[in-house]
């Protein structure tokens, strides 16, 4: 077991040390020793060899341990102490001593520049974790003396309770990212929204209220209500079966505007009387961001008008109140969904939030109502017919839903907002994009960087980076011209880099290019896989590798040699590959080769 002699090796290293006079950080050499045997799989430290340093020091290490630049000179005096004690102890032979020191210079530049990117993208990464944490709970960051304090209070907590305050965090913002869009120019938006039928309702609401006595609750009397109703020609009232959700709500259309223009200060109601309010010239102004904020405001209010369920609902304040689940759900989506995939996607939300005494006639009722919400969105230019019987976000409507889901915390990214990143930044980006926007946005980028330039940014990606990021890094640099061809094969000596520069090389048709060796070409396909499992279910990520993989005997066949793979993913890929094949023999084969992977600790390598 990886413990015992981990244990054991940590001991005699100490009392090694001791007798000859070295000083040895005890606590690193431990760590170092129980990466190689825990996480690399290595059975005893007669395994540890050049190649498996290489693994150790670029790819676990960085993966698994929080470090500094600063620490780096501790980390590899006290890998030089443990190659000498192993020589030293005849735990390997001198010549494995040797090569085991001289392969710790060799590697050190490498390891200094991998731990450096890794600490100032942990250091960034951390920060933004703590800035958004303070945001939570109501720390503004502009505020010195709360944040100090907050500071001090977070610090003060348990390592564990930090940790789980931070996960937490990072759960909620990977959840909360939706893919990238395009969006229109700012002037077609804004003329857009000065056409809309949303700005023509709520104005000649406002017109036709001007200045009259109102309720006590500071609404339109009931006459008025009917009245306005009828001036501004909105649809008959609507009244939908009774479901026992809740009574009915008797003109929601004039509910909706009423609300909208008030909130947004277009109609001021207040001590009982209506007058013009401050935003009402806005409608029309020639400011092109003002006419888009008030836009937005309205249809904040008209998509998200929160009717409270302990007054009970009626179906169309129920569809109200999860219309911006719908919006959501058309952002979201790469084609036009059709009135009927909407209401499915809407019920199933329901069923799980609310207490539905006849689900059947709620379902009926919910399915009309959705119907009579997405007239009234296409009407303010919102939504719009798509495709056969769908419906899509208009352009102005993209906007407006992006700019609620940015006030509500997600991440929503723009398609081109990448062109001018650096390519770390890029290669983070684009696990968001779906493939035609991914296009779009790495000619953008491309197109505004010097083609060695792009080409060394890429390659510094794939030598820090993990097998997700290395994957994207080696896409895009196959856009790259074949002016980059010194850079790339400066780049083959890395061994994380050597098998994707190769193709890169041969596929530009430079001299210094070739074909794989087998071994190389086995370990980019589990880099491959290994890179797919960041971001995929497993069985989606054994579909799209099997499109490119060899089929039957023959992909048995690679599935025996994979184990021996000197890749740290191995093992994980072969357990995938194993669950989610659909050939049952070549499972079956997956399966027993990642027990020989995890027996053998060939998961543990990071090298070709």
């Amino acid at each position: 077991m990886a413990d015992n002699w981990v244990e054991t090796t940590a001991g005699d290293l100490r009392r090694w040390a001791d007798e000859r006079g070295e000083k040895i950080d005890g606590q690193g050499a431990q760590l170092l020793l129980d990466l190689a045997g825990r996480e690399m799989g290595l059975e005893g430290p007669d395994a540890l060899t050049p190649a498996a340093l290489r693994g150790l020091l670029l790819e676990v290490f960085p993966d698994t341990v929080v470090a500094g630049a600063d620490e780096v000179p501790s980390v590899l005096d006290t890998l030089r102490l443990i190659a000498a004690f192993l020589g030293d102890t005849g735990v390997v032979p001198g010549e494995r001593a040797a090569e085991l020191a001289a392969e710790i210079e060799r590697l050190a530049p490498e390891f200094t520049e991998v731990v450096a990117a890794t600490d100032s993208a942990e250091r960034q990464v951390a920060a933004e974790v703590v800035a958004g944490l303070m945001d939570a709970d109501g720390i503004s960051l502009d505020d010195q003396p709360a944040v100090e304090e907050w500071m001090r209070e977070f610090e003060a907590l348990p390592d564990e309770e930090r940790y789980a305050r931070a996960e937490e965090y990072l759960r909620r913002t990977e959840d909360l990212v939706v893919p990238p869009v395009r969006l229109a120019p700012a002037a077609d938006l804004a003329d857009a929204a000065r056409r809309s039928g949303l700005t023509a309702e709520i104005r000649a609401l406002a017109e036709w209220t001007g200045e009259r006595a109102l309720t006590e609750l500071d609404e339109l009397t009931a006459a008025d209500a009917e009245a306005a109703v009828a001036a501004l020609g909105l649809a008959t009232p609507r009244r939908l079966p009774d479901v026992e959700v809740g009574d009915q709500t008797d003109l929601p259309e004039l509910d909706q505007l009423w609300w909208a223009a008030t909130e947004a200060e277009v109609i001021r109601a207040e001590a009982g009387k209506a007058a013009a309010g401050p935003a009402l010239h806005d409608l029309d102004s020639d400011d092109d961001e003002r006419v888009l904020r008030l836009w937005l405001r309205l249809l904040d209010s008209v998509a998200v008008p929160e009717h409270d369920p302990s007054d009970g609902l009626d179906a169309i304040e129920l569809v109200q109140n999860e219309l911006t689940g719908v919006l959501i759900h058309l952002y979201e989506q790469e084609e036009p969904a059709t009135p009927d995939e909407l209401a499915d996607a809407l019920l199933g939300h329901v069923a799980e939030a609310y207490e539905i005494s006849d689900e059947r006639s709620l379902a009926t009722a919910v399915r009309d109502a959705l119907v009579l919400e997405l007239d009234d969105l296409a009407r303010w230019g919102v939504v719009e017919p798509a495709g056969d019987g769908g419906r899509a976000l208009t352009p102005l409507g993209v906007w407006g839903v992006r700019e609620l889901l940015l006030s509500d915390g997600f991440t929503a990214p723009v398609v081109g907002e990448l062109a001018g990143a650096p390519a770390a930044e890029l290669v983070a980006g684009l696990a968001w994009h779906r493939p035609e926007t991914a296009d779009e946005e790495i000619d953008g980028w491309l197109a505004s960087h010097d083609v060695k330039d792009a080409a060394a940014d890429l390659l510094d990606v794939m030598r820090g980076g993990g097998p997700g990021a290395r994957n994207l890094a080696a896409a895009v640099l196959h856009r790259v011209g074949p002016e980059a061809a010194p850079v790339v094969r400066a780049a083959q000596e890395h061994p994380l880099v050597s098998p994707y520069a190769a193709l890169w090389l041969n596929a530009a048709g430079d001299p210094a290019g070739r074909e794989l060796s087998r071994a190389e070409y086995l370990w980019v396909f589990v880099d491959t896989v290994a890179g797919m499992l960041e971001t995929a279910e497993p069985e989606e990520a054994v579909a799209a590798a099997l499109v490119d993989a060899p089929p039957g005997a023959e992909m048995r066949e690679m599935v025996d040699e994979l184990w021996r793979t000197d890749h740290p993913g191995v093992a994980d890929v072969l357990e995938a590959l194993g669950d989610h094949h659909p050939d049952k023999a070549t499972a079956k084969a997956a399966r027993t080769a990642a027990y020989k992977a995890r027996s053998a600790g060939a998961a543990g390598n990071g090298g070709v």
